[in-house]
């Protein structure tokens, strides 16, 4: 009789941009170990997956770590995997992009290990029905995703001991299910209990397989797992057991399944990912209900299928800045594609269109674009190595479109795809997205001339795992376990900092406000500034290719009028806010006006970053109201620096914008820039107007 198998399929990933002591860390902890302990058993086989931006910092990090891989492969123990280069969400990138990034993983391997890649993992797991289509064009054969893909679909569990084809348009794929119960087993139980749970799917399925596919970080990287699975053994036990279970048990790479069964049937998915992952997407009330239907049905194995979150796109309506970030990547995207069209065939073209390309497929690695457990939507350096990216890859398409020669160009179009136009002004020193609707608001400003996006910030706003900081100090957490039942917190007291904004945390918004208010009001979120004129619709007037002029929409008390213009400078450029402020109700009104502007240079603890005024340096965090001068943010690591002038202002407030957010190490406090604001103290009769100015002067350092 032929022996049941145990597929595994274990990822490997780093985010493009995180530190190289971090990779490190992996390397040893995880990376390193769990090869060293599979080569000690030979008879175990599985397939492995790195992303590409892994692999190459391997490849200049640890490069006998590739013959360690190349003796595995070659002696048919381990099966390496293909997908997306840089780890994209590949049914969210535009399908040219797709085709390359999985060609380009494929080729590397192929270089390197001298085998071409079969199947591919897609990044998180995420699938759509139109996934087929997709990987059948970029020559993949397999790919795996969750059972609960399955079980949504309408699947039983019993159902799920092999693999499925999935088709899209006379395109099919061979999908092998992941069993939650493995990724919960594996490596956080006792091994007798995953020896268990197969031999009796064999003695119900004789023939068939189960699959497993997870991430290698669990095998050392996750707290307390390094000691859990080397220094305590669990790994080389695990695998000691399956070669025990010798003689009804084998195990097998994922193409040596495919290809060794029949599929069971056919499937058609919903969209889908990993069941923490359609949690985490969804809006967080909608994701306390969802608890609290988990809650009511946990014990109904009938029901829990069918009680779904979102879907991975979610993630966009979620959380403004990803979807901003995202449209940035399609928008250099189709710039860059735009290129591919021309006929130009020289050299020097041709190579800066290459290497725009790469840029744009390092931009649409996945891990800034969400939020979750693993998601770096909260961690800035991982935002800033993607917006970097596309910021350097559209300077370099602009570039080669304007010959590069000096250029402004303005384009009114609906870039973050919300249904309302912004004004999206390029140059060959800045681009600046205004977004008329969001209190007429600079949402993202690139300083082309050192490839920084200099706002870059997160909105702070509540999260469902919030509540779990007021009950963190009754609970404790005791050995290994999985990520998704941990709760630990990096610092105590971490409930002080939540804080919720009101507004995305733009440029140039125009506050409105008691004069009672102070700056530590400031600092914790409570001016209760007129919500009209900070955050309310504008109305475009006026555009040229450096500027737009915009008023706000009628309102019984107040009209405002709002300049922003830029200009081309030998150092970078100087953008100015010009504003005009109109009292249209009856008797005079004592007010605190403010243009606010965001700045983020990321590291608040490091030297090299940090406030300029009157000759005296400030960290990154720094807190303070002081009179209004110039006020300079340096960085001399990404060589640039921001003066803030406000003439005639009283005041500069000035104050870290900080968030709290879960990570695989527990809650963490994060800085995400700082919030500077020029205030000016108003006395105004019906009918009188006010005027102010602030300018921001961009200058790349010497």
């Amino acid at each position: 009789m032929r022996k049941f198998e145990l597929v595994l399929l274990i990822h490997a990933h780093q985010p493009v941009g995180n530190f190289d002591d971090v990779l490190e860390r992996a390397y040893k902890n995880s990376y390193l170990p769990f090869v060293e302990v599979l080569s000690r058993h030979p008879s175990i086989r599985m397939g492995l997956h790195y992303s590409g931006s892994l692999l190459e910092w391997i490849e200049r990090a640890h490069p006998e770590y590739f013959d360690r891989l190349r003796a595995l492969v070659s002696s048919g123990q381990v099966e390496i995997v293909g997908g997306g280069f840089y780890e994209p969400i590949l049914l969210t990138i535009p399908p040219d992009d797709r085709l390359e990034q999985i060609a380009r993983l494929a080729a590397y391997v192929d270089k390197h290990f001298k085998v071409r890649p079969r199947g591919a993992w897609l990044a998180e797991r995420v699938w759509e029905p139109q996934a087929p289509s997709s990987l059948a064009s970029a020559g993949v054969e397999y790919t795996l995703v969750d059972d609960n893909h399955f079980l949504g679909a309408g699947f039983q569990l019993e159902e799920l001991l092999g693999y499925y084809t999935c088709e899209d348009l006379g395109h099919t794929v061979k999908v092998l299910p992941g069993l939650k119960s493995l990724r919960y087993l594996i490596p956080f139980r006792d091994v007798g209990e995953t020896t268990e749970f197969l031999r009796d799917a064999a003695s119900r399925h004789p023939g068939g397989f189960a699959a497993m596919g997870d991430d290698l970080e669990k095998f050392g990287v996750w707290p307390e797992t390094n000691k859990h699975c080397y220094r305590d053994g669990w790994l080389d036990r695990f695998f000691t057991a399956l070669e025990k279970c010798g003689e009804w048990l084998a195990t097998s790479t994922p193409s040596d399944a495919v290809a060794s069964h029949p599929p069971l049937g056919r499937a058609d998915l919903p969209a889908a990912s990993y069941t923490e992952m359609m949690e985490w997407s969804l809006p967080t009330p909608a994701r306390e209900r969802y608890h609290s239907l988990l809650d009511q049905f946990s014990a109904r194995a009938d029901v829990m299928p069918f009680l779904r979150g979102g879907i991975w796109r979610s993630f966009f309506t979620k959380y403004s800045e990803a979807n901003l970030l995202h449209k940035k990547m399609l928008h250099v995207s189709h710039k860059i594609r735009r290129l591919a069209r021309s006929r130009r065939f020289d050299r020097a073209f041709k190579k800066a269109r290459q290497e725009a390309t790469t840029l744009l497929l390092r931009g649409q690695c996945n891990d800034p674009y969400w939020h979750g457990v693993f998601g770096g939507l909260y961690s800035p350096h991982l935002r800033t190595a993607v917006w970097r990216s596309l910021a350097q890859a559209e300077t370099i398409a602009d570039g080669l479109a304007h010959h590069k020669r000096p250029f402004a160009h303005a384009a009114a179009l609906d870039f973050n795809a919300d249904g309302r136009d912004e004004i999206y002004l390029t140059s060959d020193r800045y681009a600046a997205l205004i977004v008329p609707d969001d209190g007429g608001t600079i949402a993202a400003l690139d300083f082309r001339l050192s490839n920084v996006t200099l706002i870059n910030s997160l909105q702070r706003r509540p999260e469902t795992y919030h509540a779990k900081l007021r009950n963190l100090s009754a609970q404790r957490v005791q050995g290994a376990q999985s990520i998704h039942e941990q709760t630990r917190a990096k610092e105590e007291g971490l409930e002080r900092w939540l804080n919720y904004d009101r507004w995305p945390r733009n440029s140039f918004r125009l506050l409105l406000f008691g004069q009672g208010k102070t700056h530590e009001d400031y600092a914790a979120i409570r001016l209760e500034e007129h919500a009209a004129l900070a955050g309310g619709p504008y109305r475009v007037s006026q555009s040229s290719s450096t500027g737009v002029s915009l008023s706000s929409e009628d309102n019984s008390d107040w009209l405002a009028e709002k300049s922003i213009s830029f200009v081309s400078t030998p150092e970078g450029f100087d953008v100015t806010c010009d504003v005009l402020l109109r009292r249209k109700a009856p008797g005079a009104a004592s007010v605190n006006v403010a243009i606010e502007v965001v700045v983020n240079f990321l590291a608040p603890s490091e030297s090299n970053r940090f406030f300029e005024l009157d000759g005296r340096r400030f960290p990154l965090r720094w807190s303070a109201a002081v009179p209004a001068a110039v006020l300079r943010v340096v960085d001399e690591w990404q060589q640039a620096a921001v003066a803030l002038q406000a003439d005639a202002a009283r005041h500069l407030w000035v104050a870290p914008i900080e968030t709290v957010s879960e990570s695989e190490d527990g809650f963490e406090r994060i800085y995400q820039g700082s919030q500077i604001a020029a205030v000016w103290p108003v006395e105004l009769a019906a009918g009188a107007e006010w005027k102010g100015q602030l300018m921001l002067r961009v200058s790349r350092l010497s």
